[in-house]
């Protein structure tokens, strides 16, 4: 028995020599599995050279990914069939909704998911790269009538939690592959087919459609009415008034008790005029936004405090332009909001 010690002693070894040489042998092969033969899949690494992702004005031809995001509290069909309507690949799109957690949010999640699945599981040709659903874990106002959401006395606490919705749906979302981000509101019902591929041509960082409604006038009929008052150049009156405030305050576009004085571009339209006439902006909406994915991943996102005394989409534009990105919009190329 004592003869037979050295060798057990030196077996006991070997063991232990072999199996840290397969658990730290190679550091720059993958880490081997005890018991099977490695799949493809063991030790990947994947490599992303960000710096050679691109975001052209040719996004269609050089099929770049677009990520379409839109937190949503009530579904619109109308929506829906508008989004399945684009023309863009569905392969090089991926989509993204974040809801609230109340009651509204439950019933908007079960249309969105019955929506999801009918595209998701039918032709291979006709689904999207990839479809993620986030569930809000911040306050929302349970209230999304229009004239509720629109109060001014609501802006700050809704526009922050607005922030809150889209910093986790992007930071959530973005991939290394992710070209583009196009925000496209949930009760956004009408745009053009070729909406990505339209802004997109511009090749600009940040560009933002006008965003218009439609509604029947007594006398009139059928007619359209601007909608979305996020989308502005700056004017001194409104720097004056931001001048004056207290941190914490906030200045909101479209609004008879703050008379900022600055130029509206939902003021801007002219139905005769180029739809791709393009002008510069200080601050943006979000019913139709589309952004290099650069943007977002170099810093800029929706802030919910006061920033500048700006607030969501109108303080990212702001942070942005800090960061040395210029917004842009097109006055005369309209998307429709639905009309309550």
């Amino acid at each position: 028995m004592a003869a037979k010690k050295p060798y057990t002693l030196i077996g006991l070894v070997v063991s232990v020599v072999f199996l840290l040489y397969l658990f730290l042998g190679d550091s720059n092969a993958p880490h081997k599995l005890a018991g099977r033969r490695p799949s493809k899949e063991d030790g990947l690494i994947k490599s992303y050279k960000l710096n050679n992702l691109q975001a052209t004005s040719r996004s269609f031809n050089n099929k770049e990914q677009v990520l379409v995001l839109t937190p949503m509290s009530k579904f619109y069909p109308e929506y829906w069939e508008n989004l399945l309507g684009l023309s863009y690949p569905r392969n090089l799109v991926e989509l993204g909704f974040i809801l609230p957690s109340n009651s509204l949010g439950d019933q908007a999640l079960k249309q969105l998911d019955a929506a999801v699945k009918k595209v998701q599981t039918g032709p291979a040709n006709q689904r999207f790269a990839k479809v993620t659903i986030l569930r809000q874990d911040t306050a929302s106002l349970e209230s999304q009538s229009e004239k509720d959401r629109h109060a001014l006395s609501a802006q700050k606490k809704r526009r922050s939690q607005m922030s809150l919705a889209r910093n986790s749906l992007f930071l959530t979302t973005i991939g290394p592959a992710t070209s583009w981000i196009l925000w496209l509101d949930a009760d956004v019902v009408e745009t053009p087919v070729t909406l990505i591929q339209d802004l997109a041509k511009h090749d600009k960082d940040i560009i933002v459609a006008n965003c218009y409604q439609r509604y029947v006038d007594p006398k009139k009929g059928a007619s359209i009415r601007p909608y979305d008052f996020n989308s502005w150049q700056d004017s001194e009156k409104a720097l004056e008034i931001a001048a004056e405030m207290g941190d914490d305050e906030i200045i909101v576009e479209g609004y008879q008790e703050i008379a900022t004085y600055r130029a509206l571009m939902a003021y801007m339209y002219d139905a005769k005029n180029d739809p791709h006439l393009e002008v510069p902006l200080d601050g943006v909406g979000g019913t139709a936004l589309l952004v290099k994915a650069a943007v977002h991943r170099d810093g800029a996102m929706f802030p919910p405090f006061p920033f500048y005394h700006l607030i969501e989409t109108e303080g990212f534009a702001k942070m942005a332009k800090r960061l040395g990105y210029q917004p842009w919009g097109l006055p005369n190329y309209l998307v429709y909001h639905y009309n309550e």
